[in-house]
């Protein structure tokens, strides 16, 4: 009998990493192929059948396809959006292009934000008003609406965004007028602040709304070509979306609730760090994504990883739980450049995976990361992806070339000082991430994943301190693999603002109301009671504080010593963020928040790793410590549990790890790579 077939699809700006699990044997395979950005599905459909034939499955088995996207990300990173509009309260209309008056750079001499998504001329305003209490004070004015429905239609817009003042409190006229567009602007795409982020902070509701509705014919168009190829080509498997809070939902809701997809595929990332968490006994883990595009960091503190409420993108604010993390513009595929200056930069710009790294020989003459490390030894040209996609070292020598003439160094320094500005890049990005928590670097230990990371991680680890770094197995898909093993989840949220002390009884009513819809949508989802799992969070703050904190709760227990416990496990984190507490200040309570999880049957995957002989190294220079010496380069497959002291190369399929001097990797039991600091250099 043909083994049921679980895949992970996670598609990223270079690369297409594909996870598959066998559910009668527990095997996990990885591939890995060249994405498709003209058409994302082309290359999952492509890369899904590329793996069956290579390993030898029967396609017609796949029963699940998770897969994470950067189609969201993309369209508004490259402002690939349909026209839109926004209809709000009366005498708000202005309120997108006011925004916040936080300075990001507080040494800018003028502020640059970013550019409204819907110009002003597109913002309509309707006479109503519903109070923070949710009770009516002015009277939905319909016949207005009907009119600015015909003034949409002649605007020829393709989107609407529909917030009202105080609709997370009553969303009764946001439903209203939802229902008038909707009669009246078939097939225009439109989205309720009450339905994708029913909270206070009206600017945050407002732009998450927008790009919520903007991003519906984006996603929308790429779901229905999708789920047509799955169709066709995958029939009888189920597809699900990865969001931006590491669950899945069903392309139904991905299509009504695009927003939600922001973070898809880096939230793999951090879902196989909380796993591997787990499993390796490593509690406080920072983990870094380097691939092709872009250098993700996100942070397992205490076995679990730091979520938020609010994210922006592109500097637009985003009112949805999502994982936390911090990504810059340094991969595998950034480009270095000049600056005015002459100083040697790194990024944010990046040849992609068309033309890619010079090396790639698909015409890119830009000196990359990739081309400088290949330069440097750290890469072998012949095992590229396995020998599959053999590189070009004389056109990354060429591109490094034209980069030495403008500052006036040789290829070898050109490139060596490329990775130094890359290397210090990354490490500032993970020094921010762990020190605006609190923490210190030195406490943890550095996850390097993503199909560059590898030949970085050591480096910028002394950078930091750290002294232990871990390869996991699949390094190169590991956000694949996280993906693998994701469930379904529906994040639900209430704004109740009061005193924490005083809120008891309309905490218990508002968890009533919370828990029934997600047992509704857990319901649609198909999934059984027993699979169904519930995670309760409130927002708190001191009483006259203008931000909160996200607290965790064991249960919905909004007793008085279930609120005291509340109280007291947000002293505690507010002293660890900001180094102070004020037990003596009233908290208040700002939301309620219900994460409904259901639970995707999964089976445990086959921990035995195949015997491999013992082998020599190979031998080739590289450059370590400003200049090239002998160094060892082992296969992953044959280490065995010898120690191997740097400077030494490790490869496998789709990655290889750098071990700089002073450090020594060994193979675990637990089959990742663990290099530790041995001594100063």
């Amino acid at each position: 009998m043909t083994s049921p077939l679980r895949i992970a699809v996670d598609i990223g700006g270079t690369f297409t990493d594909i996870e598959i699990l066998e559910a009668a044997t527990g095997r996990v395979h990885q591939f890995k192929t060249p994405s498709t950005p003209s058409d994302p599905s082309i290359g999952l459909i492509g890369g899904i059948k590329a793996a069956a034939e290579r390993f030898g499955l029967d396609i017609g088995a796949v029963e699940h396809i998770l897969h994470g996207t950067t189609i969201a990300t993309n369209a508004v990173l490259e402002r690939k959006l349909p026209a839109g509009a926004i209809v709000t309260t009366a005498g708000f209309e202005d309120l997108l292009q006011i925004g916040r008056h936080g300075r990001r750079d507080v040494y800018a001499i003028a502020l640059d934000p970013p550019a409204p998504l819907v110009p002003r001329r597109h913002a309509y305003g309707v006479p109503e008003r519903i109070g923070p209490d949710g009770q009516v004070r002015v009277p939905l004015d319909e016949a207005r609406v009907a009119a600015v429905a015909d003034r949409l239609r002649e605007a020829g817009v393709s989107a609407v965004a529909v917030c009202l003042l105080h609709a997370y409190a009553n969303p009764a006229h946001e439903r209203r007028v939802g229902e008038i567009l909707a009669a009246a602007l078939p097939g225009v795409a439109i989205s309720l602040s009450s339905d994708i982020s029913p909270e206070i902070r009206e600017y945050e509701r407002l732009s998450t709304t927008v790009l919520n509705a903007m991003l519906i014919p984006v996603v929308s168009g790429y779901t229905r070509r999708l789920s047509d190829r799955i169709a066709a080509e995958v029939p009888g498997s189920h597809i699900y979306l990865v969001q931006s809070n590491g669950g899945v939902s069903g392309l139904a809701k991905a299509g009504r609730e695009p927003a939600r997809l922001l973070l898809s595929g880096p939230s793999g990332g951090a879902a196989a760090a909380r796993r591997l968490s787990a499993e390796l006994g490593e509690p406080d883990l920072v983990a870094v994504d380097m691939g092709g595009t872009s250098f993700d960091v996100s942070v397992v503190h205490g076995g679990q990883v730091s979520m938020v409420t609010e994210g922006d993108i592109d500097g637009l604010p985003v009112r949805l739980p999502m994982v936390e993390m911090r990504t810059i513009g340094a991969g595998g595929g950034s480009i270095a450049w000049v600056d005015d200056g002459g100083r040697l930069r790194i990024g944010p710009q990046s040849a992609g995976a068309q033309p890619g790294p010079a090396c790639y020989g698909r015409g890119g003459t830009d000196l990359t990361v990739t081309d400088a490390n290949l330069i440097l030894g750290r890469l072998e040209a012949s095992s590229f992806m396995g020998g599959a996609m053999p590189l070009d070292a004389a056109a990354a020598r060429a591109a490094a070339e034209r980069v030495a003439r403008r500052i006036g160094l040789g290829v070898d320094e050109t490139a060596a000082g490329a990775i130094s500005v890359t290397n210090s890049s990354l490490a500032t990005a993970i020094r921010l991430s762990l020190f605006e928590k609190g923490l210190d670097p030195e406490d943890f230990a550095l996850l390097s994943f993503g199909g560059a990371g590898g030949v970085h991680a050591c480096e910028v680890a002394e950078d930091l301190g750290i002294r232990r770094v871990v390869f996991p197995p699949h390094a190169s898909t590991l956000s694949a693999w996280g993906i693998l093993w994701s469930d379904i989840v529906h994040d639900l949220a209430a704004t109740e603002i009061g005193l924490l002390a005083e809120a008891g009884p309309r905490l218990a009513a508002a968890a009533v109301r919370l828990r029934g819809e997600a047992e509704r949508l857990l319901a649609e989802d198909g999934v059984a009671e027993a699979d169904r799992r519930f995670e309760w969070r409130m927002d708190l703050r001191y009483a006259g504080q203008a931000f909160d904190l996200a607290v965790p709760i064991d249960d919905a227990d909004f007793g008085p010593a279930g609120l005291e416990a509340a109280a007291a496990q947000f002293h505690a984190l507010h002293r660890r963020r900001f180094s102070y507490d004020e037990p003596a200040t009233p908290v208040e309570l700002v939301a309620l928040r219900l994460a409904a999880v259901g639970r995707l049957a999964k089976p445990a995957p086959d921990a035995s790793e195949a015997a491999a002989a013992a082998a020599t190294p190979k031998t080739r220079r590289a450059w370590a410590r400003g200049a090239f010496v002998d160094t060892a380069v082992w296969a992953r497959s044959a280490l065995g549990e010898r120690a191997v002291a740097g400077p030494a190369v490790i490869e496998e399929t789709y990655t290889s790890s750098y071990v700089p001097p002073g450090w020594e990797a060994r193979l675990e039991r637990s089959g990742a790579l663990v290099a530790r600091r041995i001594a100063d250099q």
